[in-house]
Protein backbone atom coordinates (compact mmCIF):
# COMPACT_ATOMS: atom_id res chain seq x y z
CA UNK A 1 0.00 0.00 0.00
CA UNK A 2 1.28 3.48 -0.89
CA UNK A 3 2.14 6.01 1.82
CA UNK A 4 0.59 8.96 -0.04
CA UNK A 5 -1.61 9.88 -2.99
CA UNK A 6 0.15 11.09 -6.11
CA UNK A 7 -2.79 13.31 -7.15
CA UNK A 8 -1.79 12.94 -10.86
CA UNK A 9 1.08 15.42 -10.46
CA UNK A 10 4.86 15.43 -10.49
CA UNK A 11 6.52 15.50 -7.07
CA UNK A 12 7.38 19.21 -7.22
CA UNK A 13 3.85 20.18 -8.32
CA UNK A 14 2.31 17.95 -5.64
CA UNK A 15 4.55 19.39 -2.92
CA UNK A 16 3.73 22.97 -3.97
CA UNK A 17 -0.02 22.23 -4.10
CA UNK A 18 -0.05 20.65 -0.64
CA UNK A 19 2.10 23.41 0.89
CA UNK A 20 -0.22 26.04 -0.55
CA UNK A 21 -3.36 24.35 0.73
CA UNK A 22 -1.88 23.67 4.19
CA UNK A 23 -0.83 27.34 4.44
CA UNK A 24 -4.31 28.52 3.45
CA UNK A 25 -6.02 26.11 5.85
CA UNK A 26 -3.98 27.42 8.78
CA UNK A 27 -4.44 31.06 7.69
CA UNK A 28 -8.21 30.92 6.96
CA UNK A 29 -9.25 27.99 9.18
CA UNK A 30 -11.35 26.38 6.43
CA UNK A 31 -10.86 25.60 2.73
CA UNK A 32 -12.82 23.89 -0.05
CA UNK A 33 -11.04 21.16 -2.04
CA UNK A 34 -11.42 17.60 -3.34
CA UNK A 35 -11.62 14.64 -0.99
CA UNK A 36 -8.27 13.11 -2.05
CA UNK A 37 -6.40 16.40 -1.56
CA UNK A 38 -8.14 16.98 1.77
CA UNK A 39 -7.00 13.62 3.12
CA UNK A 40 -3.39 14.43 2.21
CA UNK A 41 -3.65 17.93 3.68
CA UNK A 42 -5.11 16.49 6.87
CA UNK A 43 -2.02 14.33 7.48
CA UNK A 44 0.31 17.31 7.17
CA UNK A 45 -1.78 19.74 9.24
CA UNK A 46 -2.33 17.25 12.07
CA UNK A 47 1.43 16.79 12.37
CA UNK A 48 2.13 20.53 12.38
CA UNK A 49 -0.52 21.26 15.01
CA UNK A 50 0.68 18.37 17.18
CA UNK A 51 4.20 19.82 17.01
CA UNK A 52 2.88 23.28 17.97
CA UNK A 53 0.94 21.85 20.92
CA UNK A 54 3.96 19.90 22.15
CA UNK A 55 6.38 22.87 21.98
CA UNK A 56 3.91 25.61 22.95
CA UNK A 57 5.43 26.56 26.32
CA UNK A 58 9.04 25.69 25.53
CA UNK A 59 10.59 29.18 25.64
CA UNK A 60 12.14 31.58 28.11
CA UNK A 61 11.54 35.31 28.41
CA UNK A 62 14.59 37.52 28.27
CA UNK A 63 14.92 41.26 28.87
CA UNK A 64 17.01 43.06 26.24
CA UNK A 65 18.02 46.68 25.73
CA UNK A 66 17.09 48.18 22.35
CA UNK A 67 17.80 51.57 20.80
CA UNK A 68 14.62 53.11 19.41
CA UNK A 69 14.52 56.36 17.41
CA UNK A 70 12.55 59.21 18.99
CA UNK A 71 9.57 60.36 16.91
CA UNK A 72 7.52 63.54 16.89
CA UNK A 73 3.71 63.83 16.82
CA UNK A 74 3.64 63.20 13.03
CA UNK A 75 5.61 59.97 13.33
CA UNK A 76 8.81 61.41 11.85
CA UNK A 77 12.20 60.91 13.47
CA UNK A 78 13.53 63.67 15.70
CA UNK A 79 16.93 64.88 14.45
CA UNK A 80 19.69 66.84 16.10
CA UNK A 81 22.82 68.48 14.69
CA UNK A 82 26.09 66.81 15.73
CA UNK A 83 29.38 68.01 14.16
CA UNK A 84 27.47 69.72 11.34
CA UNK A 85 25.42 66.62 10.44
CA UNK A 86 21.78 65.83 11.14
CA UNK A 87 21.56 62.66 13.20
CA UNK A 88 18.47 60.90 14.54
CA UNK A 89 18.01 60.89 18.31
CA UNK A 90 17.70 57.48 19.97
CA UNK A 91 16.47 56.32 23.37
CA UNK A 92 17.25 53.03 25.07
CA UNK A 93 14.23 50.86 25.88
CA UNK A 94 14.13 47.53 27.67
CA UNK A 95 11.96 44.87 26.00
CA UNK A 96 10.73 41.45 27.05
CA UNK A 97 11.21 38.90 24.26
CA UNK A 98 10.51 35.18 23.95
CA UNK A 99 13.65 33.18 23.32
CA UNK A 100 12.97 29.72 21.89
CA UNK A 101 14.64 26.74 23.45
CA UNK A 102 16.40 24.42 20.96
CA UNK A 103 13.50 21.97 20.52
CA UNK A 104 10.98 24.78 19.89
CA UNK A 105 13.36 26.39 17.40
CA UNK A 106 13.62 23.05 15.58
CA UNK A 107 9.83 22.76 15.56
CA UNK A 108 9.55 26.31 14.18
CA UNK A 109 11.93 25.46 11.35
CA UNK A 110 10.06 22.22 10.58
CA UNK A 111 6.85 24.26 10.26
CA UNK A 112 8.55 26.82 8.02
CA UNK A 113 9.58 23.98 5.69
CA UNK A 114 5.89 23.41 4.96
CA UNK A 115 4.29 26.85 5.25
CA UNK A 116 4.56 29.53 2.58
CA UNK A 117 5.03 33.18 3.66
CA UNK A 118 1.80 35.21 3.52
CA UNK A 119 1.58 38.95 2.87
CA UNK A 120 -1.64 40.69 3.87
CA UNK A 121 -2.73 43.56 1.61
CA UNK A 122 -5.40 46.02 2.82
CA UNK A 123 -8.47 46.30 0.56
CA UNK A 124 -8.00 50.02 -0.14
CA UNK A 125 -4.41 49.44 -1.35
CA UNK A 126 -5.06 46.46 -3.63
CA UNK A 127 -2.18 46.05 -6.08
CA UNK A 128 0.16 48.33 -4.13
CA UNK A 129 3.08 47.50 -1.84
CA UNK A 130 2.29 50.21 0.68
CA UNK A 131 0.92 49.17 4.10
CA UNK A 132 1.32 45.47 3.37
CA UNK A 133 2.34 43.29 6.28
CA UNK A 134 3.73 39.80 6.58
CA UNK A 135 1.70 37.30 8.58
CA UNK A 136 3.69 35.06 10.93
CA UNK A 137 1.83 31.75 10.66
CA UNK A 138 4.22 29.96 13.02
CA UNK A 139 3.48 32.51 15.74
CA UNK A 140 -0.23 32.03 15.03
CA UNK A 141 0.22 28.28 15.45
CA UNK A 142 2.05 28.65 18.78
CA UNK A 143 -0.05 31.52 20.22
CA UNK A 144 -3.61 30.95 18.92
CA UNK A 145 -4.08 27.42 17.60
CA UNK A 146 -1.95 25.37 20.04
CA UNK A 147 -3.64 26.69 23.25
CA UNK A 148 -7.02 25.80 21.73
CA UNK A 149 -5.98 22.15 21.29
CA UNK A 150 -3.75 21.62 24.35
CA UNK A 151 -6.13 19.11 26.00
CA UNK A 152 -6.94 17.29 22.77
CA UNK A 153 -5.10 14.16 21.62
CA UNK A 154 -5.27 14.48 17.83
CA UNK A 155 -8.24 15.05 15.53
CA UNK A 156 -7.56 18.74 15.00
CA UNK A 157 -9.25 18.85 11.58
CA UNK A 158 -12.57 17.70 10.18
CA UNK A 159 -13.62 16.87 6.62
CA UNK A 160 -17.21 17.62 5.61
CA UNK A 161 -18.48 16.30 2.26
CA UNK A 162 -20.47 18.85 0.25
CA UNK A 163 -21.26 16.89 -2.92
CA UNK A 164 -19.87 16.28 -6.37
CA UNK A 165 -18.30 18.96 -8.52
CA UNK A 166 -20.30 19.80 -11.65
CA UNK A 167 -17.49 19.51 -14.20
CA UNK A 168 -15.82 16.19 -13.38
CA UNK A 169 -17.96 14.75 -10.59
CA UNK A 170 -15.07 14.81 -8.12
CA UNK A 171 -16.23 14.69 -4.50
CA UNK A 172 -15.76 18.14 -2.99
CA UNK A 173 -15.26 18.69 0.72
CA UNK A 174 -14.64 21.40 3.29
CA UNK A 175 -11.63 20.75 5.50
CA UNK A 176 -11.57 22.89 8.62
CA UNK A 177 -9.88 23.22 11.97
CA UNK A 178 -12.15 21.82 14.71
Amino acid sequence: MAKYRKLSRTSSQRKALLRNQVTNLIYHGKIRTTEAKAKEIQKIVEGIIALAVKERDNYETVTVQAKVPLKDKDGKRVKEVVDGKKVAKFETVSKEIKKDKPSRLHARRQMLKVLYPITEVPAENAGKKRNTKKVDLVAKLFDEIAPKYENRKGGYTRIIKIGERKGDAAMEVFIELV
